[in-house]
């Protein structure tokens, strides 16, 4: 193939005009693949001497990524191109890891080598089972997965060179494999159950269900329609863009903190109920409703300004369409409650309120649909997780978002400490007054 010289293209910029000095400044526009042009304004403050402001930082790209694309207003998700809707249907969690990690769906031999390398990496140090002597049997699982996932870096002290992409391979497949693994001896800790070692002629999803439900004194049968659900319930969940627990992991990981720190990071970070605890809300706010019954006047109380009650699971601050995940994990839900045949009251009144608000014209107008935690509440309650485990799941999901976050950071050449700026509005310089006469 010839090698072709690119044309040169006049570069985009915008003009910007301070109104209070008259001067004007041309900053560069970039263009990514697809999604909205972005400023370039990293000379803003060398240049006009000022900053931005944007709390939440809603209308500012950190950074660059090949990993994820949301289009919210299309109800659009697409990782490294492929859309959510196409993983969760035809692939496993498995692909979909080696996907956002390494930018392709792997062939048959890349597929069994990964499989491989992620199956055998599954057991802890046999020491780090003492860990969760030091924790009370009521602590949230989250505080425990904040601690014993830092702790992983006291363990495996081969794969802590973030500047050698062998170990930084390594210690991704470390944290896809064994961060589950915790994961399920923090629930059997909590109920005193022995811990479940990890099997490897069982799939990710499998051996997940395995060591979370099995115990030692009878066999247990996989249900592979469960398998599947908590399959899709992974791929859904495995990355969603710049959100705030993978900004939080690539914050930490700008200070070269080694991963298994910048992964603990990001589990703190998700454990806000802002963030991963909308499926648990969910179960709380149908607690709060009660009966079917009663949906009617809640459905009327979330539409009043003037009411703090609010309907959880529905609409999305993304997606101002349909949320593509939605659709998938609905059609998962019937399927589980369907194959477990559970008459439970609660799940009866979250499919009684999903039809009334799809009906409800104020819900259609303003595209407040259920969205993925709406679902994925329902099932794990259904599979039977406690709600305090919920933020947990989502934790083993987003471990392989995170982990290729991280590594896609590491080797961006322009990467630097991260160091957002403020709009300081406290005290101008003032002396010091003396003890004796303040």
């Amino acid at each position: 193939m010839t090698n072709v010289a690119p044309q040169s293209k006049p570069q985009k910029t915008v003009t910007l005009t301070d109104n209070e000095t008259g001067k004007t400044y041309q900053f560069p526009v970039l263009d990514g693949s697809v999604g909205p042009r972005v400023i370039d304004i990293r000379k803003l403050y060398a240049e006009t001497g000022m900053f931005t402001f944007d709390p939440g930082f809603t209308s500012t790209a950190a950074c660059e990524s090949g990993l994820t694309y949301i289009d919210g207003d299309k109800g659009v998700l697409l990782h490294r191109g492929y859309s959510i809707k196409e993983l969760a249907l035809k692939s496993d969690f498995i692909e979909v890891c080696h996907l956002l990690l390494y930018g392709d769906l792997p062939d048959a031999q890349q597929r069994k080598d990964f499989q491989n390398n992620i199956t055998h990496h599954t057991m802890v140090h046999e020491q780090m089972q003492f860990f969760f002597r030091g924790f009370r049997r009521d602590s949230h699982p989250m505080a425990v997965m904040v601690g014993v996932v830092g702790a992983l870096s006291a363990f495996y002290h081969d794969s802590l060179d973030i500047d050698d992409p062998k170990q930084r391979e390594i210690a991704a497949h470390r944290l896809i494999a064994k961060v589950p693994t915790i994961a399920a001896m923090v629930y059997k800790y909590s109920i005193g159950q022995p811990f479940m070692y990890p099997r490897n002629d069982l799939s990710f999803a499998e051996n997940f269900l395995y060591m979370t439900f099995a115990v030692p004194c009878e066999p247990y049968k996989i249900n592979p329609i469960l398998a599947r659900a908590m399959d899709r319930i992974f791929i859904l969940h495995a990355d969603h863009e710049q959100n705030a627990s993978t900004s939080t992991v690539r914050l930490a990981g700008s200070s070269r903190a080694n991963p298994f720190a910048c992964v603990a990071s990001g589990i703190a970070s998700l454990w806000g109920p802002a963030h991963g605890g909308a499926n648990e809300a969910v179960l709380q706010m149908l607690n709060q409703i009660g009966d079917k019954s009663r949906v009617p006047e809640f459905i009327k109380r979330s539409k009043d300004k003037n009411d703090s009650f609010r309907l959880m699971g529905f609409g999305h601050r993304v997606y101002k369409n349909y949320d593509p995940r939605a659709e998938i994990m609905r059609d998962t839900c019937y399927e589980v409650l369907n194959e477990l045949g559970i008459k439970d009251p609660l799940l009866e009144l979250a499919m009684e309120l999903e039809k009334a608000a799809l009906a409800d014209e104020y819900f259609i107008e303003k595209k407040l649909y259920p969205n993925v935690d709406f679902y994925s509440g329902i099932i794990l309650k259904a599979m039977g997780f406690p709600t305090n485990l919920f933020t947990v799941l989502f934790a083993v999901a987003r471990t392989v978002g995170w982990i290729s976050h991280w590594n896609e950071m590491i080797q961006e050449p322009t990467q630097k400490i991260g160091r957002p700026r403020q709009l300081y509005t406290g005290p101008v310089e003032r002396p010091y007054v003396s003890l004796e006469k303040r």
